[in-house]
């Protein structure tokens, strides 16, 4: 089992000491990663910076241009929430090459599945904002490279945030399917039940809304009635994992109840429907809890299971949400 990591020192070039989304986050995730039995199998590459004509395939000229503009100045801001710094142009591209790189490596029987432990995160991202910390939108980036050669791809978002970016990016495809469970209301108050996709891709965007409270026997409930058999019906040649940690119970931009070890279980889940996995790393913002959150999910693709003492409390009332999203989808799929 190769299990392949696509990182650069070069991503903690991206970084703001005040601001959530910081370089620390990777350290900590790494010096997790390196208390594992397993960390020596770990095959790490270097990643290469993603084209510029995949980028303004996906994006418009003027985002990527402030991006690069900004990127010249450093210490700037695109919004409130998003910082460009010295050569985040390059390091932006890096992120999203790694993801594309480690895909293609994955799809190749070069490896058997893979993180992308890569900054900034991309999943806000939309066709003409850097927006939500992300400047371009790597998932999306990705799975429209890898749809060029006639692969299905299946994003599946588990950030407590919705991933407008790469839903709207993708809105409507029929060989990308995006699937998101997220908090609602919640920053950046889209996905609702209701978004199921456009033209061709009308039935191939489910959103799962959820309330504050709902953790892990809420989001099992979705994936064995909802997403699990929507993805067997797709047949994905590969899962992109949006995976954001900010819905674990103790983040604190989040909301939802999930523990560290249901995001190894995640996985598990998927793999029975496609085992060439690979996962690109969103939000997550406490730093005692990012890094298990993280060892949890390579540990099930590595089939080395790691669990930790994490329990919590929540509400599992998901039913209503679970029936909206039948009705809505019942005509597209058999659920």
């Amino acid at each position: 089992m190769t299990t392949q990591i696509a990182y650069s020192n070069d991503f903690s070039r991206h970084d703001n000491a005040g601001h959530p989304e910081n370089a620390k986050r990777l350290h900590v995730m790494l010096n997790e990663m390196r208390n594992t039995s397993f960390y020596d199998e770990l095959d790490f590459f270097e990643p290469d910076l993603i084209s510029e004509e995949a980028l303004y395939l996906l994006h418009s000229d003027e985002m990527i241009q402030q991006v690069k503009d900004l990127s010249s100045i450093g210490d700037s801001w695109i919004d409130m929430d998003t910082y460009v710094c010295k050569s985040d142009y390059e390091t932006a591209r890096k992120a999203a090459g790694g993801l594309l790189q480690l895909s293609r490596n994955v799809l190749d029987g070069k490896a058997d599945n893979g993180f992308a432990l890569v900054r900034p995160p991309g999943h806000h991202a939309t066709h003409d904002i850097s927006m939500g910390f992300c400047l371009f939108n790597n998932a999306a980036l990705t799975a429209n490279e890898i749809s060029k050669t006639g692969k299905q791809v299946l994003i599946f978002d588990c950030d407590v945030h919705h991933g407008n970016g790469t839903q709207y990016l993708l809105y409507d495809r029929k060989d990308i399917m995006y699937q998101s469970f997220h908090l609602y209301p919640h920053y950046p108050g889209t996905g609702p039940i209701e978004d199921i996709g456009d033209g061709d891709g009308k039935g191939y965007t489910i959103n799962a809304p959820l309330s504050h409270g709902n953790g892990n026997e809420a989001v099992s409930q979705l994936l064995d009635e909802i997403f699990l058999p929507i993805a067997r019906q797709f047949k994905p040649d590969l899962v992109i994992i949006s995976s954001g940690y900010d819905s674990h119970h103790l983040d604190p931009l989040g909301g939802l109840k999930l523990t560290s070890n249901f995001f190894g279980e995640i996985i598990a889940k998927f793999q029975n429907i496609q085992p060439k996995i690979v996962c690109t790393l969103e939000g997550g913002y406490n730093l005692n809890w990012i890094g298990k959150c993280l060892v949890s999910q390579l540990g099930q693709m590595i089939s080395r299971q790691v669990t930790f003492d994490d329990v919590t409390e929540e509400d599992t009332n998901v039913e209503l949400i679970i029936n909206k999203i039948k009705n809505e989808l019942a005509s597209y799929w058999k659920i």
